[in-house]
Protein backbone atom coordinates (compact mmCIF):
# COMPACT_ATOMS: atom_id res chain seq x y z
CA UNK A 1 0.00 0.00 0.00
CA UNK A 2 2.98 2.56 0.90
CA UNK A 3 4.49 1.52 -2.49
CA UNK A 4 1.25 2.14 -4.42
CA UNK A 5 0.84 5.56 -2.74
CA UNK A 6 4.27 7.04 -3.01
CA UNK A 7 4.36 5.85 -6.74
CA UNK A 8 0.71 7.40 -7.32
CA UNK A 9 1.38 10.50 -6.26
CA UNK A 10 5.32 10.69 -7.76
CA UNK A 11 3.40 10.14 -10.94
CA UNK A 12 0.78 13.15 -10.17
CA UNK A 13 3.36 15.56 -9.11
CA UNK A 14 5.35 14.98 -12.29
CA UNK A 15 1.93 15.46 -14.11
CA UNK A 16 2.72 17.72 -16.94
CA UNK A 17 6.04 17.32 -17.80
CA UNK A 18 5.69 14.53 -20.52
CA UNK A 19 2.02 14.89 -21.14
CA UNK A 20 -0.81 13.41 -19.04
CA UNK A 21 -0.21 9.94 -17.35
CA UNK A 22 -2.98 8.04 -17.66
CA UNK A 23 -4.89 4.92 -16.26
CA UNK A 24 -1.70 2.81 -17.85
CA UNK A 25 0.61 4.79 -15.61
CA UNK A 26 -1.69 4.71 -12.55
CA UNK A 27 -1.44 0.85 -13.33
CA UNK A 28 1.93 0.03 -12.94
CA UNK A 29 1.55 1.81 -9.60
CA UNK A 30 -0.64 -0.84 -8.24
CA UNK A 31 1.61 -2.99 -9.97
CA UNK A 32 4.52 -1.89 -7.97
CA UNK A 33 2.11 -1.95 -5.19
CA UNK A 34 0.64 -5.26 -5.54
CA UNK A 35 4.14 -7.11 -6.39
CA UNK A 36 4.67 -6.26 -2.32
CA UNK A 37 2.59 -8.68 -1.17
CA UNK A 38 4.86 -11.35 -2.49
CA UNK A 39 8.14 -10.28 -1.77
CA UNK A 40 8.49 -11.78 1.65
CA UNK A 41 7.88 -15.01 -0.20
CA UNK A 42 10.03 -14.95 -3.34
CA UNK A 43 12.34 -12.09 -2.77
CA UNK A 44 14.72 -12.19 -5.32
CA UNK A 45 11.86 -12.88 -7.89
CA UNK A 46 10.06 -9.98 -6.83
CA UNK A 47 12.64 -7.47 -7.00
CA UNK A 48 13.35 -8.61 -10.42
CA UNK A 49 9.75 -7.76 -11.71
CA UNK A 50 9.75 -4.69 -9.91
CA UNK A 51 13.30 -3.51 -11.68
CA UNK A 52 12.12 -4.58 -15.07
CA UNK A 53 8.82 -2.97 -14.90
CA UNK A 54 10.35 0.07 -13.85
CA UNK A 55 12.31 0.04 -16.76
CA UNK A 56 9.29 -0.80 -18.99
CA UNK A 57 7.28 1.91 -17.29
CA UNK A 58 9.96 4.31 -18.36
CA UNK A 59 10.45 2.75 -21.71
CA UNK A 60 6.81 3.95 -22.11
CA UNK A 61 7.56 7.70 -21.40
CA UNK A 62 5.49 7.59 -18.88
CA UNK A 63 6.12 10.68 -16.15
CA UNK A 64 9.22 10.24 -14.02
CA UNK A 65 9.20 8.60 -10.52
CA UNK A 66 12.64 8.46 -9.83
CA UNK A 67 14.62 4.80 -9.31
CA UNK A 68 14.73 4.42 -5.51
CA UNK A 69 10.82 4.72 -4.49
CA UNK A 70 9.24 1.70 -6.52
CA UNK A 71 11.95 -0.59 -5.70
CA UNK A 72 13.01 0.53 -2.15
CA UNK A 73 10.38 -1.95 -0.72
CA UNK A 74 11.96 -4.78 -2.42
CA UNK A 75 15.26 -4.14 -2.07
CA UNK A 76 14.71 -3.85 1.24
CA UNK A 77 13.06 -7.46 1.48
CA UNK A 78 15.82 -8.92 -0.43
CA UNK A 79 18.45 -7.64 1.97
CA UNK A 80 16.40 -8.42 4.72
CA UNK A 81 16.18 -11.98 3.82
CA UNK A 82 20.04 -12.65 3.35
CA UNK A 83 19.64 -11.97 -0.51
CA UNK A 84 22.60 -9.21 0.15
CA UNK A 85 24.13 -9.14 -3.09
CA UNK A 86 21.02 -9.82 -5.76
CA UNK A 87 19.69 -6.31 -4.24
CA UNK A 88 23.35 -4.50 -4.86
CA UNK A 89 23.56 -6.24 -7.93
CA UNK A 90 19.70 -4.68 -9.24
CA UNK A 91 20.35 -1.38 -7.43
CA UNK A 92 24.04 -0.78 -9.20
CA UNK A 93 22.44 -2.19 -12.66
CA UNK A 94 19.29 -0.18 -12.25
CA UNK A 95 21.44 3.12 -11.67
CA UNK A 96 23.75 2.21 -14.40
CA UNK A 97 21.07 1.74 -16.92
CA UNK A 98 19.33 5.05 -15.59
CA UNK A 99 22.95 7.10 -16.20
CA UNK A 100 23.13 5.70 -19.66
CA UNK A 101 20.24 6.26 -21.23
CA UNK A 102 19.80 10.13 -19.27
CA UNK A 103 23.39 11.11 -20.86
CA UNK A 104 22.46 9.26 -24.46
CA UNK A 105 19.14 11.70 -24.30
CA UNK A 106 21.33 14.64 -24.00
CA UNK A 107 20.38 15.32 -20.52
CA UNK A 108 22.22 18.07 -18.14
CA UNK A 109 25.54 16.04 -16.68
CA UNK A 110 25.65 18.42 -13.40
CA UNK A 111 21.88 17.72 -12.27
CA UNK A 112 22.17 13.62 -13.60
CA UNK A 113 25.54 13.09 -12.14
CA UNK A 114 25.53 15.71 -9.15
CA UNK A 115 22.00 14.95 -8.13
CA UNK A 116 19.56 12.59 -9.39
CA UNK A 117 21.84 9.44 -9.25
CA UNK A 118 23.18 10.16 -6.15
CA UNK A 119 20.10 10.75 -4.30
CA UNK A 120 18.81 7.79 -5.60
CA UNK A 121 22.16 5.50 -5.03
CA UNK A 122 22.05 7.08 -1.56
CA UNK A 123 18.31 6.42 -1.01
CA UNK A 124 19.02 2.50 -2.81
CA UNK A 125 22.03 2.07 -0.25
CA UNK A 126 20.30 3.19 2.87
CA UNK A 127 17.04 0.33 2.18
CA UNK A 128 19.20 -2.16 1.25
CA UNK A 129 21.73 -1.31 5.28
CA UNK A 130 18.76 -1.03 6.98
CA UNK A 131 17.24 -4.69 5.57
CA UNK A 132 20.48 -6.38 6.14
CA UNK A 133 21.02 -4.56 9.75
CA UNK A 134 17.39 -5.87 10.63
CA UNK A 135 18.75 -9.74 9.13
CA UNK A 136 21.68 -9.65 11.12
CA UNK A 137 19.93 -8.33 14.52
CA UNK A 138 17.38 -11.38 13.88
CA UNK A 139 20.67 -13.88 13.71
CA UNK A 140 22.03 -12.50 16.85
CA UNK A 141 18.82 -12.91 18.65
CA UNK A 142 18.50 -16.08 17.33
CA UNK A 143 22.00 -17.51 18.03
CA UNK A 144 21.72 -15.35 21.56
CA UNK A 145 17.97 -17.50 21.96
CA UNK A 146 20.43 -20.77 20.62
CA UNK A 147 23.05 -19.93 22.92
CA UNK A 148 20.60 -19.73 25.98
CA UNK A 149 18.98 -22.92 25.27
CA UNK A 150 22.52 -24.66 24.85
CA UNK A 151 23.31 -23.40 28.33
CA UNK A 152 19.94 -24.51 29.78
CA UNK A 153 20.37 -28.08 28.71
CA UNK A 154 24.09 -27.67 29.94
CA UNK A 155 23.21 -26.86 33.09
CA UNK A 156 20.55 -29.29 32.89
CA UNK A 157 22.86 -32.10 31.77
CA UNK A 158 25.74 -30.68 34.75
CA UNK A 159 23.07 -31.01 37.02
CA UNK A 160 22.02 -35.00 35.85
CA UNK A 161 25.51 -35.63 36.61
CA UNK A 162 25.82 -34.24 39.84
CA UNK A 163 22.92 -35.39 40.65
CA UNK A 164 23.80 -39.16 39.21
CA UNK A 165 27.29 -38.57 41.35
CA UNK A 166 25.99 -38.13 44.68
CA UNK A 167 23.18 -41.03 44.11
CA UNK A 168 26.44 -43.29 43.27
CA UNK A 169 28.50 -41.76 46.01
CA UNK A 170 25.35 -42.13 48.71
CA UNK A 171 25.07 -45.64 47.28
CA UNK A 172 28.68 -46.62 48.34
CA UNK A 173 28.95 -45.03 51.37
CA UNK A 174 26.00 -46.99 52.63
CA UNK A 175 27.04 -50.09 51.13
CA UNK A 176 30.38 -49.88 52.58
CA UNK A 177 28.82 -48.77 55.91
CA UNK A 178 26.08 -51.78 55.90
CA UNK A 179 27.30 -54.72 54.14
CA UNK A 180 30.34 -54.98 56.58
CA UNK A 181 28.26 -53.98 60.00
CA UNK A 182 25.70 -56.75 58.51
CA UNK A 183 28.26 -59.62 57.94
CA UNK A 184 29.62 -59.27 61.52
CA UNK A 185 26.36 -59.12 63.03
CA UNK A 186 25.39 -62.37 60.87
CA UNK A 187 28.37 -64.46 61.94
CA UNK A 188 27.66 -63.48 65.53
CA UNK A 189 24.07 -64.24 65.32
CA UNK A 190 24.95 -67.93 63.97
CA UNK A 191 27.64 -68.76 66.48
CA UNK A 192 25.00 -67.70 69.48
CA UNK A 193 22.19 -69.83 67.38
CA UNK A 194 24.23 -72.32 67.42
CA UNK A 195 25.92 -72.67 71.35
CA UNK A 196 22.64 -71.37 73.09
CA UNK A 197 22.37 -74.78 74.11
CA UNK A 198 25.71 -75.77 74.83
CA UNK A 199 27.37 -73.36 76.06
CA UNK A 200 25.14 -70.11 76.78
CA UNK A 201 28.17 -67.92 77.99
CA UNK A 202 29.60 -68.25 74.17
CA UNK A 203 26.12 -67.25 72.59
CA UNK A 204 26.04 -64.54 75.23
CA UNK A 205 29.40 -63.16 73.84
CA UNK A 206 28.51 -63.48 70.43
CA UNK A 207 24.95 -61.38 70.83
CA UNK A 208 27.00 -58.84 73.04
CA UNK A 209 29.34 -58.12 70.26
CA UNK A 210 26.24 -58.16 67.59
CA UNK A 211 24.78 -55.59 69.74
CA UNK A 212 27.73 -53.83 69.81
CA UNK A 213 28.06 -53.79 66.04
CA UNK A 214 24.24 -52.47 65.32
CA UNK A 215 25.52 -49.64 68.32
CA UNK A 216 28.38 -49.09 65.87
CA UNK A 217 27.06 -49.11 62.40
CA UNK A 218 23.99 -46.65 64.40
CA UNK A 219 26.42 -44.31 64.99
CA UNK A 220 28.22 -43.95 61.36
CA UNK A 221 24.78 -43.88 60.01
CA UNK A 222 23.57 -41.15 62.18
CA UNK A 223 26.88 -39.10 61.17
CA UNK A 224 26.23 -40.09 57.20
CA UNK A 225 23.15 -38.50 57.62
CA UNK A 226 23.83 -35.77 59.14
CA UNK A 227 26.28 -34.94 56.38
CA UNK A 228 23.42 -35.16 54.00
CA UNK A 229 20.96 -33.51 55.20
CA UNK A 230 23.33 -30.62 56.20
CA UNK A 231 26.33 -30.73 53.86
CA UNK A 232 27.99 -26.97 55.58
CA UNK A 233 28.56 -29.04 58.13
CA UNK A 234 29.74 -32.02 56.97
CA UNK A 235 33.30 -30.86 57.23
CA UNK A 236 32.72 -31.37 61.66
CA UNK A 237 31.28 -34.75 61.06
CA UNK A 238 34.13 -37.49 61.67
CA UNK A 239 35.55 -39.18 59.01
CA UNK A 240 36.52 -42.65 59.04
CA UNK A 241 40.30 -43.13 58.01
CA UNK A 242 42.79 -45.73 58.89
CA UNK A 243 43.18 -44.17 62.03
CA UNK A 244 40.52 -46.27 62.49
CA UNK A 245 41.95 -49.03 61.05
CA UNK A 246 42.57 -50.87 64.90
CA UNK A 247 38.53 -50.96 65.59
CA UNK A 248 37.70 -52.17 62.47
CA UNK A 249 40.30 -55.11 62.92
CA UNK A 250 39.13 -56.39 66.10
CA UNK A 251 35.52 -55.98 64.82
CA UNK A 252 36.51 -58.98 62.37
CA UNK A 253 38.79 -60.76 65.09
CA UNK A 254 35.31 -61.00 67.34
CA UNK A 255 34.01 -63.06 64.60
CA UNK A 256 37.10 -65.62 64.87
CA UNK A 257 39.12 -64.55 61.85
CA UNK A 258 42.77 -64.09 62.76
CA UNK A 259 43.60 -60.59 61.61
CA UNK A 260 47.30 -59.54 60.85
CA UNK A 261 48.29 -56.24 60.01
CA UNK A 262 51.55 -55.05 58.76
CA UNK A 263 52.80 -52.26 57.08
CA UNK A 264 56.33 -50.64 56.03
CA UNK A 265 57.54 -47.37 54.74
CA UNK A 266 57.31 -43.89 56.46
CA UNK A 267 53.29 -43.21 57.35
CA UNK A 268 52.10 -40.26 55.42
CA UNK A 269 49.34 -37.66 55.91
CA UNK A 270 46.16 -38.68 53.37
CA UNK A 271 43.40 -36.22 52.18
CA UNK A 272 40.20 -36.73 54.06
CA UNK A 273 38.77 -38.40 51.06
CA UNK A 274 41.82 -40.62 50.41
CA UNK A 275 42.07 -41.60 54.34
CA UNK A 276 38.47 -42.67 54.39
CA UNK A 277 38.69 -44.65 50.70
CA UNK A 278 41.47 -46.54 52.28
CA UNK A 279 39.29 -47.38 54.94
CA UNK A 280 36.17 -48.82 53.24
CA UNK A 281 38.72 -50.65 50.69
CA UNK A 282 39.86 -52.53 53.65
CA UNK A 283 36.24 -52.81 55.44
CA UNK A 284 34.99 -54.19 51.97
CA UNK A 285 37.59 -57.08 51.70
CA UNK A 286 37.02 -57.76 55.36
CA UNK A 287 33.27 -58.03 54.56
CA UNK A 288 33.75 -59.71 51.49
CA UNK A 289 36.43 -62.18 53.37
CA UNK A 290 33.94 -62.67 56.09
CA UNK A 291 30.66 -63.85 53.37
CA UNK A 292 32.12 -65.30 50.46
CA UNK A 293 36.02 -66.62 51.44
CA UNK A 294 35.39 -69.45 54.17
CA UNK A 295 39.04 -67.96 55.53
CA UNK A 296 40.72 -68.37 58.80
CA UNK A 297 43.37 -65.78 58.31
CA UNK A 298 43.53 -62.37 56.81
CA UNK A 299 46.62 -59.95 56.20
CA UNK A 300 46.21 -56.64 55.53
CA UNK A 301 49.35 -55.11 54.28
CA UNK A 302 50.39 -51.16 53.69
CA UNK A 303 53.02 -50.20 51.85
CA UNK A 304 53.62 -46.25 52.33
CA UNK A 305 55.56 -44.01 49.79
CA UNK A 306 55.34 -40.16 49.00
CA UNK A 307 53.04 -40.74 46.21
CA UNK A 308 50.77 -43.52 46.86
CA UNK A 309 49.63 -45.77 49.31
CA UNK A 310 49.51 -49.37 48.38
CA UNK A 311 46.84 -51.52 50.34
CA UNK A 312 47.17 -55.44 49.80
CA UNK A 313 44.29 -57.63 51.84
CA UNK A 314 44.71 -61.55 51.15
CA UNK A 315 43.34 -64.44 52.68
CA UNK A 316 43.42 -68.56 53.26
CA UNK A 317 40.00 -68.68 51.84
CA UNK A 318 38.66 -70.76 48.82
CA UNK A 319 39.40 -68.56 46.07
CA UNK A 320 37.76 -69.34 42.86
CA UNK A 321 36.56 -66.25 40.66
CA UNK A 322 37.24 -62.66 41.22
CA UNK A 323 33.74 -61.81 40.96
CA UNK A 324 32.81 -64.27 43.46
CA UNK A 325 33.12 -61.98 45.75
CA UNK A 326 31.30 -59.17 44.58
CA UNK A 327 27.62 -59.32 46.51
CA UNK A 328 23.98 -59.60 44.56
CA UNK A 329 23.77 -55.92 44.23
CA UNK A 330 26.82 -55.47 42.07
CA UNK A 331 28.07 -52.69 44.78
CA UNK A 332 30.97 -54.50 46.37
CA UNK A 333 34.44 -54.43 44.24
CA UNK A 334 32.46 -52.09 41.82
CA UNK A 335 32.32 -49.96 44.54
CA UNK A 336 35.86 -50.01 45.55
CA UNK A 337 37.08 -49.87 41.66
CA UNK A 338 34.96 -46.44 41.50
CA UNK A 339 35.65 -44.72 44.77
CA UNK A 340 39.81 -45.43 43.29
CA UNK A 341 38.84 -44.51 39.96
CA UNK A 342 37.30 -41.07 41.21
CA UNK A 343 40.77 -40.14 43.28
CA UNK A 344 43.39 -41.55 40.55
CA UNK A 345 43.92 -44.62 41.59
CA UNK A 346 43.45 -48.58 40.60
CA UNK A 347 41.92 -51.82 42.33
CA UNK A 348 43.25 -55.05 41.48
CA UNK A 349 42.02 -58.61 42.44
CA UNK A 350 43.11 -62.04 41.54
CA UNK A 351 42.18 -65.46 42.86
CA UNK A 352 43.06 -68.80 42.48
CA UNK A 353 40.80 -71.99 43.59
CA UNK A 354 42.30 -73.09 46.88
CA UNK A 355 44.53 -70.62 46.85
CA UNK A 356 42.47 -67.10 48.39
CA UNK A 357 41.73 -64.17 47.41
CA UNK A 358 43.36 -60.83 47.16
CA UNK A 359 42.66 -57.20 46.75
CA UNK A 360 45.03 -54.82 45.65
CA UNK A 361 44.89 -50.92 45.84
CA UNK A 362 46.92 -48.22 44.91
CA UNK A 363 45.93 -44.88 46.46
CA UNK A 364 47.40 -41.89 45.75
CA UNK A 365 48.66 -39.55 48.52
CA UNK A 366 47.56 -36.53 46.59
CA UNK A 367 44.49 -35.34 44.99
CA UNK A 368 44.15 -34.45 41.44
CA UNK A 369 43.08 -31.42 41.12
Amino acid sequence: MLVLIAVGTAITANFGRTGPPGLPAYAFGAFFGALMLVRRRWPVATLMVTATGLLGYYALSYPPIGLAVPVAAALFSAAELGRLYWAMGTALALLAISTGVRIGQGDDLSFVLGLEIPTSAALMATVIALGDSLRSRRGWRAELARQTHAAELERERTAARLVEQERLRIARDLHDLLAHTVSVISLHTDVARESLRDDPDTAERSLASARAACGDVGQELRATLHALRAPDCAENTPVLGLDRLDALVDTATATGLDVRVSASGTPVALPAISDATAYRVIQEALSNVLRHAAASTVHIELNYSEETVLIRVTDNGRGGSTTATVDHTGLGIIGMRERLALLGGELHTTSRPGAGFAVEARIPARVPA
